[in-house]
């Protein structure tokens, strides 16, 4: 009949496919300088503390049928601790639809409300936040190739936000190498669109036997939304699996 699942951190289905570009190591904004002004806003206001009920996986006609529902009591806010209730007057619910064809293409859209959330504030007295995102990818044997759009309509006088991200990664054997980037940017109620910030990442990684070898080389251009702001970040990983 599905699987009905609480979720403590991040682990709400629509926060999973914030971010569903291919990479050969990690996403372009894992080595930004904070969490704002990245293109994976999609399902964090209700990734944690939430309920997800996940249909049975579908088959028909070569495609596979993903899709969910998510349900946050208290939306913005983290799991709830014993004796500590939630400080949340926020609701939120979310939908995702996953689509995958015998033939190396899948489709994915996700939609997020976020009840009387028009402000930062989670008890805000303001009007709805809608949020949405979708996906194309495709794989031809070693190669796959993926597009994915963001965008938050946000209420009562908050910026809106629009993400936009591409990937390409290869795989042959034990190695696999790739190239993504990705671009954020808000407008306020008068349609004055911010400083665009951009991310790109170009990885490689190699698996031996039980250990992974990668590395990563990533650049974020107008870093928070700063005009001329950069920061740059080399990363070198070892890994063991047993």
């Amino acid at each position: 009949m599905g699987t009905l699942q609480v979720n403590n951190i991040a682990g709400a289905k629509a926060n999973g496919i914030d971010d569903v570009m291919p990479f050969a190591y990690e996403e372009t904004w894992d080595a930004t300088d904070g969490t704002a002004h990245r293109a994976d806003f999609f399902g964090s206001s209700t990734g944690s503390g939430s309920v997800d009920y996940r249909i049975p996986t579908q088959e028909m006609m070569g495609v596979t049928i993903n899709a969910s529902v998510t349900l946050d009591p208290n939306a913005d806010v983290g799991p709830t601790t014993a004796g500590g209730p939630g400080s949340s007057t926020v609701s939120g619910t979310a939908y995702t639809l996953e689509l995958a064809h015998d033939s190396g293409v899948s489709v994915g859209f996700g939609t997020e409300t976020i009840e009387n959330g028009g402000t930062v504030s989670a008890t805000s007295t303001g009007g709805d936040e809608d949020n949405a995102t979708g996906y194309i990818k495709y794989a031809a044997g070693p190669l796959t190739v993926g597009y994915q759009e963001s965008y938050q309509n946000s209420a009562n006088g908050v910026e809106d936000n629009e993400g936009e991200m591409w990937g390409i990664a290869y795989t042959s054997g034990d190695i696999s190498v790739s190239y993504g980037e990705s671009a954020f940017s808000n407008a306020g109620v008068s349609d004055t669109v911010s400083v665009e910030t951009e991310m790109d990442s170009m990885q490689i990684s190699y698996t031996m036997g039980a250990m992974t070898i990668a590395a990563a080389t990533f650049e974020t251009t107008n870093a928070v939304g700063i005009a001329g702001r950069t920061f740059e970040e080399n990363e070198i990983s070892v890994s063991f699996a047993f």
